[in-house]
């Protein structure tokens, strides 16, 4: 079935939490009618201003990458605590900072991200840090974990612009006070 990120009211009434409802992002949809847009923009866009969610399947490595964590998208860290896998509003903030910055950062590598170009741009933000030598080692740690057996890396291959309409998602959340539901 694959992962959903539904945005929903924070904090939840009762059991349940509450769907946002999708006119909270009709805006996006302008931006998935626009013809120079590119196919899987448009379709994230498009996605989003019909359902307020995020089917978050495809980005899910990638995401975790960029904010060096693991099952970011899933919530899994409030779901190991016996709580549901929701990311709270300061949560949606952060993944939005997260990919906000990569975007900008990935501008002088073009359009398309990739496996190597977002290699690129993690090492180039990582060099000059603290401890530079040590956060290399863990992000060739990083890199070597997503490569497959044969030691091919995955095969990313996303608009620039699809990463900021997705960060466009969760900064919206966070704006607005909603939270994630990561329903899977």
């Amino acid at each position: 079935m694959g992962l959903d990120n539904v945005a929903v009211r924070w904090p939840r009434t009762g059991r349940f939490y509450d769907p946002v409802a999708p006119a909270e992002f009709v805006d996006f949809g302008e931006l998935a009618d626009a013809p120079e847009v590119a196919a899987p923009t448009a379709a994230l866009a498009g996605y989003i201003a019909k359902n307020g969610s995020v089917r978050a399947t495809a980005y899910t490595e990638l995401v975790d990458l960029l904010l060096g964590l693991d099952g970011v998208l899933y919530a899994t860290e409030a779901a190991a605590e016996d709580e549901d896998p929701v990311i709270d509003p300061d949560g949606c903030a952060w993944i939005a900072g997260g990919l906000e910055r990569f975007v900008d950062g990935h501008r002088e590598h073009g359009e398309s991200v990739t496996f190597d170009t977002v290699s690129a741009v993690l090492r180039a933000a990582l060099a000059d840090g603290r401890l530079a030598e040590q956060q290399l080692r863990w992000l060739d740690s990083r890199l070597d974990a997503l490569r497959d057996e044969s030691g091919a890396p995955p095969q990313w291959s996303f608009p620039r612009s699809e990463l900021a309409v997705l960060a466009g998602f969760y900064r919206r959340c966070a704006e607005r006070g909603f939270a994630v539901y990561a329903d899977s």
